[in-house]
Order: structure tokens, then C-alpha cells, then sequence
């Protein structure tokens, strides 16, 4: 399996960091070592930019970033948008206020900030949020009164909307609802939450964008991820790897499994595939 590989585009959350959101020195020094020998190191996420732990956003060498599930690709060297598929501010509103039918926690991420509500964000077990999750979200949040208003208040598209349930039954029923729209994408990166994002606006379909603006070939790019929002990325990756601890579905369409994010999976596959 061992390619020209020159691009390495990374989910974070149950991929790269381990449970406790840390990196382990044997990640970095992979990392540091690929982008020594010039592959690029593409953070590949479902958080916003800002979002993204300071360790990662602050290693030299890393140029290029996927944001918020593929919505948003970023020189963030030079702080320049390289592409972006987004949500219209009247599209975000009214699937927003479509969150009202059901027992969800949801927030907007706007022009690279998140917007959450207090009346959430201090009452996150109620949605079956784990702490660790709950720890970055009181982190990454900007608090205000009401983010329907927020997001009308602004006028501007939207890169991405998420909903957390406490229930699986209602997030089936939300899921049906929102595919049924027709007109956005519908994903996971936990088993309590769903995110929704413009057409377009997927990890897979980003990288080959970012391979293309970088004159990269297909076959010479390798994605890393573990949940359901990381499936576009492991089918059009050159070589898509499912970590040991991904969902079943992902791991059956991965070229390779490796082990899981607590063991240093990115390290192990990166060893042994590079």
C-alpha cells in the first residue's frame, strides 16, 4: 500500500487526540516527521478553526485546514478562505427554528465563531453530552440570549448547525426531517448529535478540493477518521484509514484499520503504510 503520499488530512475528536482531547508525543513526532519530509498536515474537522486545540493550531509546518466538516478549506497561514459551502442565512434560520419540534440542543457556527444559548449550555446532560464534550463546548461557545436571533441579527451564511439529543428516538425523527428537506447534509460525529451542512460541504470532497488547489493527485492524498462524518473522507482519500475505536460502518470501508486513538493509531498506521 505504500504511496507517493503528500497530503495527510486528520479528523481530531476520536482520531488524532486521544479521549482526554490530548496529543501524544508519538502523534507529534509522526506529524513533525511527515511534514519534514513535505507532506502536508491537514487538520480535518467539525470544529471551527478557533476550535481547534492551540498545540495543533500553533505546530509549525501545519498550513492547511478543513473546517467545520469540509464547509470552510483555509490557508491558515495566510488566513485566506481557499474555498467554502455554506448555508444561507435564511436556510440556517429556518432549520434552526425546525429545531423547536424536537428535545434538541443545537447551536450555529457563523464567520468562524460558535454560538451556543445558556439555557443549554448549562444544562448539557439533559443531552446526553459527555464531559469531555461538554468541556469543550462551554470552551469554544460564545454565549447569547437566543442564536436564531444571533444568526438573523448577522446576516451571513452559516458554516455549519449542530443539534444534540438526549433521546435517540427524537434524533431518528430529526435525522428523517431533515434529509427529507432535500437540501443539506446530514451527519455524525457522535452517537447523541447531528450536524448540518450545505451541499458540498463534506471532509472528502474538501480534501480533494485542497489536493487540487495544491496540484495533488488523488492517489496521493490519506485520510485519517473514526465517526460517520469522516465517511466521505475514507472513501475518496488515495488511502482512507478507520481508527481501531470508528464506527463499524467506517472501519468496512477503509483501506486500512489501525488501532484506536488511545493507542496512538495515527502513529501506528503512519509507521506502517509510510
Amino acid at each position: 500500500m505504500r504511496r507517493e503520499i503528500r497530503l495527510i488530512a486528520l479528523d481530531l475528536d476520536g482520531t488524532l487526540l486521544d479521549s482526554q482531547k490530548r496529543l501524544s508525543a508519538r502523534n507529534e513526532k509522526a506529524l513533525k516527521e511527515c511534514i519534514a519530509r513535505g507532506i502536508y498536515i491537514v487538520p480535518c474537522t467539525g470544529r471551527i478553526w478557533g476550535g481547534v486545540p492551540e498545540f495543533l493550531r500553533t505546530l509549525p509546518g501545519i498550513r492547511y485546514a478543513i473546517t467545520t466538516n469540509g464547509a470552510i478549506v483555509e490557508d491558515v497561514a495566510e488566513h485566506k478562505i481557499l474555498d467554502e459551502r455554506k448555508l444561507g442565512c435564511a436556510q440556517a434560520i429556518d432549520i434552526l427554528e425546525m429545531a423547536g419540534k424536537f428535545h434538541t440542543m443545537y447551536d450555529a457556527y457563523v464567520n468562524g465563531c460558535a454560538y451556543g444559548e445558556k439555557r443549554f449550555l448549562e444544562h448539557m446532560d439533559d443531552y446526553a453530552i459527555p464531559d469531555t464534550i461538554q468541556a469543550m463546548v462551554r470552551q469554544t461557545r460564545q454565549e447569547v440570549p437566543d442564536v436564531v436571533e444571533k444568526v438573523r441579527a448577522l446576516g451571513l451564511t452559516v458554516e455549519k448547525i449542530n443539534y444534540f439529543f438526549g433521546d435517540q428516538q427524537e434524533r431518528a425523527r430529526a435525522r428523517r426531517a431533515l434529509q427529507d428537506r432535500g437540501d443539506v447534509i446530514v451527519s455524525s460525529s457522535l452517537d447523541n448529535n447531528l450536524e448540518i451542512n450545505a451541499p458540498g460541504a463534506t471532509k472528502g470532497e474538501a480534501i480533494l478540493r485542497l489536493a487540487k488547489h495544491l496540484g495533488l493527485s488523488r492517489e496521493q492524498t490519506m485520510g485519517f477518521g473514526d465517526g460517520e462524518n469522516d465517511m466521505t473522507m475514507i472513501r475518496m482519500a488515495g488511502i482512507g484509514v478507520a481508527m481501531g475505536n470508528a464506527v463499524e460502518a467506517l472501519k468496512a470501508e477503509a483501506d486500512y484499520v489501525t488501532v484506536t486513538n488511545d493507542e496512538d493509531g495515527v502513529a501506528d498506521a503512519i509507521e506502517k503504510l509510510l
